[in-house]
């Protein structure tokens, strides 16, 4: 049946870009742990749930459906990124280093998307 989910390049970048977000959102201060900490760590795994489970599902087309999600979840994410520089919450180069990591996770998903041959089981 092809490889599981978590053993695929996407998933694994996913969980990388997962980790950093993780890890750069730990030192916002306090009062956005129910804020943007918590909307960037939902978005950024959100990114890994929908790759799973497209890889889960039968259909090129359902697989498609939810690569689309994980790229919605992947840009959503990006998004917040942006807004924790602008508030002071991470440095430049912080955001540099997401900034390439998320490239090279939408180029993945965007090749993957583009072909379907890769995503029947």
């Amino acid at each position: 049946m092809g490889e599981d989910f978590d053993q695929t390049d996407i998933f694994q970048l996913a969980l990388e870009l997962t980790d950093r977000v993780y890890d750069i959102t730990a030192s916002f201060p306090k009062e956005e742990l129910y804020n943007l900490v918590s909307q960037c760590r939902r978005s950024v795994v959100s990114i890994c749930g929908n790759i799973a489970e497209g890889h889960g599902r039968y259909t090129f087309k359902e697989r498609i459906q939810f690569s689309t999600y994980a790229r919605g979840s992947l840009f959503e994410t990006k998004s917040y990124m942006i807004i924790s520089k602008r508030r002071g919450y991470i440095s430049e180069d912080r955001l540099t280093e997401y900034l390439s990591k998320h490239r090279n996770l939408s180029v993945k998903l965007n090749n993957n998307m583009r072909s379907p041959r890769k995503n029947v089981p």
